[in-house]
């Protein structure tokens, strides 16, 4: 004699009663199937994520670029180094006239040292290139190397004020020398040459 089933027990097969096997839409979702879902919910909140960081840096940037002026550079004004080295007296000091307000001075320095003093000045040229005029009583044999990296003279340059000669300098820089009895002048940059000239004819 066989014992009797609870009355709550659930049978163990699956088999629905009419005897036909259960449809696709009842079966327990598939391990590859959670996966591919959790996979899709992590992309999601990691886009979600980036898209959190990226507005607040956006806001900075644009804050910057519009109230700040941060794709200025920065001028600076020459006239302290420029004084500072014609009270000194080491060498006559020249300094250009007539520039456009385009171009942007972004360096100024004087310094005197043991083998002779020099004065630095940095532009900013209409194009966006860099320019800069030095100033020295340093011996020129000792000064050319230094500044023009070994650059080798290529001829005069057809320029008022004085016998400038033309240079290669490091990299891809150009140069202009004028070579005087009691100091060197060079213009040299990455500028245009139509730009260097420009700054070296401006020395007054």
């Amino acid at each position: 004699m066989e014992a009797v089933q609870p009355a709550d027990r659930v049978p163990t097969d699956a088999t629905p009663t009419d005897g036909r096997p259960a449809a696709s839409g009842d079966r327990p979702a598939s391990p590859a199937s959670s996966a591919r879902a959790r996979s899709e919910r992590s992309l999601k909140d990691m886009a979600l994520s980036l898209l959190v960081l990226l507005v607040p840096i956006a806001l900075l940037l644009a804050f910057y670029r519009g109230f700040l002026n941060g794709e200025q550079p920065t001028t600076v004004d020459p006239a302290s180094a420029v004084e500072l080295a014609r009270s000194e007296g080491a060498f006559p000091v020249s300094q250009p006239d007539g520039l456009g307000s385009d171009w942007r001075t972004v360096s100024a320095r004087y310094r005197a040292e043991e083998g002779g003093a020099t004065l630095r000045i940095g532009y900013l040229t209409p194009q966006g290139r860099g320019a800069q005029l030095v100033e020295s009583n340093v011996p020129a044999d000792k000064l050319l190397p230094a500044e023009l990296a070994g650059g080798q003279p290529q001829g005069p340059a057809d320029l008022p004020g004085g016998t400038w000669q033309q240079y290669t300098a490091r990299s891809n820089e150009h140069a202009l020398v004028l070579l005087e009895a009691n100091r060197t002048v060079i213009v040299i940059g990455d500028a245009r040459e139509d730009e260097l000239r420009q700054l070296a004819t401006a020395l007054r």
